[in-house]
């Protein structure tokens, strides 16, 4: 497992995903962990929020939970917005899951070589410091077909 980098590589996460964890989904419009996720649910994608502040509420039609241990399907993308010195602490929370995502992928401005490093460990490829909405727009992926 490595970081994933190249944008051929990239292109082909984002094309072949459907679900996608939010850890740190927002309620706030303005926040990067509401925007970001409200467009990528926009282009079809299934949001699944994470958050135990909002947990029992309700973010692009899905229930809120408020650890990724609890969701009881398979992810393809865990997209992360937390702080980097948060990210150690929820190491445990995504190894657990089960099945394992596919890709932990860090948000903009979040890089934790440790973390990327436990988590491929685990066997899980990791994406640090890209945003999944700009990539989306700057490959030109079309929305994702109901039927896919």
């Amino acid at each position: 497992m490595t970081e994933l980098t190249t944008h051929e590589e990239i292109h082909q996460v984002l094309s072949e995903a459907r679900t996608i964890a939010v850890l740190g989904a927002h309620n706030i419009p303005a926040k990067p962990a509401f925007y970001v996720p409200d467009y990528l649910a926009s282009q079809g994608y299934r949001i699944l929020p994470v958050n135990p502040v909002l947990a029992g509420t309700t973010l692009w039609g899905e229930t809120v939970r408020a650890t990724l241990a609890e969701l009881a399907e398979p992810v393809d993308i865990v997209d992360v917005f937390r702080r980097p010195d948060l990210l150690m602490t929820h190491l445990d929370d995504i190894t657990s899951m089960q099945p394992l995502p596919k890709l932990v992928w860090l948000q903009l401005g979040i890089r934790h070589d440790e973390f990327a490093r436990q988590l491929n460990l685990a066997g899980i490829q990791v994406v640090q410091n890209r945003c999944t909405l700009a990539d989306h727009q700057n490959f030109g992926l079309e929305p994702i077909a109901a039927d896919s």
